[in-house]
């Protein structure tokens, strides 16, 4: 500090002496309107106060001492991470409806009962098909019979080629209306269209059901699980089929790790993104549909980076991004340092360092915005 008062006190001295010399030089060039002596002038002044400023800067230096956490830097594995949010779903996630109108004669399952695909989930009073059907299946017997005669007698040149085929005709005739109304009376059969669990039912036994009401029940296959969002467009050429994807479920508090199992050809054009499906697994049966997950998608890997806490990187007047390295150290105590480096990309509090620091470099972390340069660090 005696340094600085010195160069203060000599700064004022040579002020006052050469106040009036100065002042009339430079009214005498204003007065000659003299730019190019006015611009040369001008430049003196301000190398002169440049000088000024980093004799300042160098003798006016905190010597105090701060007791700070240092961190010594090494290589090693950065990922960085698209963060995005979405909702888990499932494509096996229904309402069966009945495709018969009828009084509901039976019902076999409940809510929260495992199922098998083609499992029969209850039944609809067939209105009598059941009948028509064993009426039919005689009809086309004897109609096969009558074919089956006549064909054997076209064979022996025996009858008219007419017969033959009126016999045919109506065997077929026959044999489709067996098959229509064994169509129909399938209908009066409530089947699950695969395996999963029922979540609701919204009906009773005796009610009347038609396909144009609600539905009979919920079903649910919580064993194909996945989660759906958008991405950004600048995105499309990171992503691929089968990337994995860190899924974090809030209401959980679990992360699960899944894979990216398709990815949409079509780009909004409303909010320049497109469509993805992760893959999600569900061994716990923890998951359910229309959840809110948060995905961590690797976009960026450097598998030998330098990276140091992102909270220690300060940013000076000129908006270099800089660090305090530890120099002179004995390992328990050193000088600050102040370096500029360049930084890269960020993810989980970490920064990656692309220059100004290498490894087995000791960085300043807790106690940095206090440090100034050449302070001595105890830690």
């Amino acid at each position: 500090m005696k340094k600085t008062i010195f160069i203060s006190a000599l700064s004022l001295l040579i002020f006052s002496c050469g106040k009036k010399e100065d002042s009339a030089n430079i009214d005498t060039l204003i007065a000659s309107k003299n730019i190019k002596e006015l611009q040369a002038k001008k430049a003196l002044i301000q190398s002169d106060l440049t000088k000024i400023d980093e004799a300042l800067a160098t003798l006016d230096v905190k010597k105090e001492e701060a007791l700070v956490t240092v961190l010594r830097v090494n290589d090693t594995l950065f990922n960085h991470y698209l963060e995005i949010q979405g909702s888990v779903d499932t494509k096996e996630n229904i309402l069966v409806q009945p495709e018969f109108q009828g009084t509901l004669i039976a019902l076999n399952v409940k809510a929260g009962q495992r199922v098998l695909k083609g499992q029969i989930l209850g039944r609809i009073d067939d209105a009598g098909l059941s009948q028509q059907v064993a009426s039919l299946e005689n009809q086309y017997a004897l109609a096969k019979t009558t074919f089956e005669r006549q064909k054997n007698l076209w064979n022996q040149k025996i009858g008219s080629e007419m017969q033959y085929l009126q016999a045919q005709t109506q065997m077929i005739s026959a044999q489709r209306g067996v098959a229509q109304i064994k169509a129909q009376l399938a209908k009066t059969e409530i089947k699950a269209p695969f395996s999963g669990i029922i979540d609701a039912v919204f009906v009773e036994k005796g009610q009347v059901v038609a396909p144009s009401l609600q539905g009979l029940m919920r079903i649910v296959n919580l064993s194909n699980m996945y989660v759906s969002t958008t991405v950004p467009e600048a995105y499309i050429g990171k992503l691929k089929v089968g990337t994995e994807v860190d899924v974090f479920l809030t209401s959980l508090g679990k992360t699960y790790k899944g894979k990216v199992r398709q990815i949409g050809s079509f780009i909004n054009p409303n909010n320049r993104s497109f469509g993805i499906e992760v893959a999600v697994p569900n061994p716990e049966n923890l998951l359910r549909p229309n959840q809110v997950a948060k995905l961590k998608i690797v976009d960026y890997i450097n598998k030998n980076a330098i990276i140091v806490p992102t909270n220690v990187i300060q940013e000076d007047g000129e908006k270099n991004k800089y660090v305090y390295v530890v120099t002179n150290s004995n390992g328990k105590s050193g000088n600050a340092k102040k370096t500029i480096v360049k930084v890269g990309q960020s993810s989980d509090n970490v920064t990656e360092i692309l220059s100004g620091i290498s490894t087995k470099d000791l960085i300043v972390t807790e106690g940095a915005n206090a440090v100034s340069e050449g302070m001595k660090l105890n830690f």
